[in-house]
């Protein structure tokens, strides 16, 4: 299935870039918005698969963009590309409930490799942002049980530990595929974690 995606930023230039990058990497645009009053209108009514969303907007900001888009459909995936790359900037977004986030100085295949990811359930980061994150995670308390996470939630998880991916889970589970990547997301989220590997890692060692 094509992944659909709707494209936020209020510059135009750089805004038809990113869409051409994307429709060239074979995604299907369905919308762009130049602000983000727009973007949750057109996020709510196309639901597309992942909004690409850009922070300093003159109408409404992105993060709280994309708080209102994930509030009203948790399922909602976000990839901010900014020219922002600070603290304040990055734990904001990831705290209003985004799934990645890129610089603009970004190369268009990498911002296409993103937008799959984010689309498939992963997390994805710029390499200065994660190397951020990294730091923070560090120095922050991880979860030491599995409490957070839900009966299905801690399902998946086993499966995953086994080394089953999404459509080996999503079959022996009778799921689809979406709903899978949508369990792994929140995982990873409750986890504190970045990617799948982690999170497989944590789970063994706190099931264990």
């Amino acid at each position: 299935m094509t992944l659909r995606a709707l494209v936020v930023d209020d510059h135009p230039l750089f805004r038809r870039g990113v869409m051409a990058a994307l429709i060239d990497g074979g995604i299907d645009v369905v919308d762009e918005a130049s602000g983000g009053t727009a973007a949750v209108a057109l996020a709510q009514r196309l639901q597309p698969d992942v909004i690409v969303m850009d922070l300093n907007m003159p109408d409404l900001g992105g993060v709280e963009a994309t708080r209102r888009i994930v509030a009203a459909r948790p399922s909602a995936r976000v990839l901010v590309l900014t020219m922002f790359d600070d603290d304040e900037s990055v734990f904001a977004a990831m705290k209003a409930g985004a799934r990645g986030y890129l610089v603009k100085s970004s190369r268009p295949q990498q911002i296409v490799d993103a937008v799959r990811a984010v689309g498939e359930g992963e997390a994805i980061f710029s390499p200065a942002v994660a190397t951020r994150l990294l730091d923070f995670f560090a120095t922050a308390p991880r979860p030491t049980t599995l409490g957070g996470l839900t009966g299905r939630e801690r399902e998946i998880a086993r499966l995953m530990a086994d080394g089953k991916g999404n459509a080996a889970i999503a079959k022996e589970l009778f799921l689809s595929t979406k709903t899978v990547r949508n369990h792994v997301s929140n995982i990873l989220r409750k986890l504190q974690v970045a990617d799948r590997a982690q999170a497989v890692n944590l789970f063994r060692d706190t099931s264990g």
